[in-house]
């Protein structure tokens, strides 16, 4: 049988497994455990090279258009993302301190010609 993933479903699939919770304790166990699973996942993440490709475009996340800010590594493998409602300086610098904090200095970025990446990172006085 085929279910969405939502947390009425989820506790639909536990139900014809004779396990029995409701659907907002799923969701208190989602808000208490969420970050600690984040914080140990990033530690055992692989060492990513100092040369990324950062770009962004705009997507829709549960009905309402964002903007999805991402770098990739050489491998092609996404080494952090940030969701902003908007595409301007601030949100630029966040998701730049974001990859920094989370995976050291960059060495090389290459980015596409948004005039809010590029004052991002001459202020940050990061090679493009």
């Amino acid at each position: 049988m085929a279910y969405k993933l939502c947390y009425r479903a989820i506790e639909e699939i536990f139900a014809e497994c004779n396990i029995h919770f409701d659907h907002s304790t799923l969701n208190r166990w989602v808000i208490q455990y969420a970050p600690l699973l984040d914080a140990n996942i990033r530690t055992k993440k692989r060492q990513t090279h100092g040369s990324w490709r950062m770009d962004e475009t705009y997507i829709k996340v549960k009905g309402q258009w964002v903007y999805y800010y991402r770098a990739v590594d050489k491998q092609g493998d996404i080494v952090d993302f940030y969701l902003s409602e908007k595409r301007d300086e601030a949100a630029a610098l966040r998701f730049i301190n974001k990859v920094i904090n989370h995976n050291g200095l960059l060495h090389w970025v290459v980015i596409d010609q948004g005039g809010a990446n590029i004052a991002v990172l001459d202020a940050l006085n990061i090679w493009l």
